[in-house]
């Protein structure tokens, strides 16, 4: 059975021919909405890992890291070619050749064809881009930028530290630079959002020239704002019935050709206060796509005849 989604496994055998596997990275970086430039606290979602793996402060290095996980990929998924996903924190946040330094350990590993790089679009710099652009002539770039949503008020109440401005000077900077491609991470099921304000997203990302998206449940994690806000029954979780129905509604308003790089977040157990349906990563990708099935719901159904038009079209202006 044919998808009904442009998934970035399809995505990556159409360039390689093979699977190509992520193997995530934690280099160590850290970010301005806890350094204090912006803020200590971060994000209210995000605790003081970073939605890292806690292997920088163990001691292990990239490189270190990229063959550890190579070994158990390769005996699991035969696969032979790898992206390294620097994820925790925001990965352009430093000095530049502190950068260039970590990438290049990267992608000296053998097997490794590319980089996909986490970061902020307040944190993105033209040195980098070039940086990345020269890298992008013999590997394969993905830079993926924290948005969440595209309502302001949102990006306050999560305390994100920056607003939509900065984001669309971000992907105007880096769609100058034509090989490296752009994944805007979304996050379904904020507080205060209802689903016509997530679709609303949906609707504004389709006008921009980018190349990916990943979309995430907001779920809970210990040592969080979040965390404290649910204890005190400030915020609930979307189900897993609200969580499909708004991953079918949304994915109609994005382009047939945008790589759809993730459907669901991917906690880690050991820090997930709720909820715990979430962790049934099988599950919900075949509820998801069972849902697209009975629906009869494709990816860009209700945008790719309307790309064309202008922004100022009035079916640009609603819902």
């Amino acid at each position: 059975m044919a998808k009904r989604y442009y998934d970035f496994n399809t995505y990556l055998r159409s360039i390689y021919g093979e699977r190509v596997q992520k193997i995530t990275i934690d280099a160590g970086l850290t970010c301005p909405n806890r350094d204090g430039v912006l803020s200590t606290k971060g994000c209210i979602y995000c605790n003081k890992k970073g939605s890292g793996t806690g292997l920088w402060l163990e001691g292990l290095s990239v490189r270190e890291q990229i063959l550890r996980a190579q070994h158990s990929i390769q005996k699991r998924y035969k696969a032979q070619k790898f992206l390294a996903y620097f994820q925790s924190f925001t990965n352009t946040y430093a000095p530049l050749k502190t950068l260039q330094k970590l990438y290049e350990e990267a992608l000296s590993v053998e097997g490794v064809v590319g980089l996909c790089i986490g970061t902020r679009p307040d944190c993105i710099y033209p040195e980098v881009l070039d940086l990345l652009e020269n890298y992008a002539q013999n590997y394969l770039i993905w830079l993926e930028y924290g948005l969440q949503s595209f309502h302001e008020n949102s990006l306050q109440r999560i305390n994100r530290g920056h607003g939509i401005k900065e984001f669309l000077q971000a992907i105007e900077l880096t769609r100058l630079r034509k090989k490296i491609n752009i994944c805007t991470h979304i996050i379904l099921g904020l507080p205060g959002e209802k689903k016509s304000d997530m679709i609303a997203t949906a609707i504004e990302l389709s006008k921009l020239e980018t190349q990916g998206i990943k979309l995430h449940l907001l779920y809970v994690i210990k040592g969080t704002v979040l965390a404290e806000m649910y204890t005190r029954g400030e915020y609930r979780c979307l189900n897993r019935e609200e969580y499909i129905d708004i991953v079918c509604e949304f994915l109609q308003y994005l382009p047939s050709t945008m790589v759809i790089q993730r459907l669901i977040s991917d906690p880690h157990p050991e820090e997930l206060i709720a909820p715990s349906w979430i962790l049934e990563k099988t599950k919900n990708r075949q509820e998801i796509e069972k849902a697209l099935e009975e629906k009869n719901i494709k990816q860009g159904q209700k945008i790719d005849n309307f790309i064309s038009f202008q922004s100022t079209s009035p079916f640009f202006l609603s819902l």
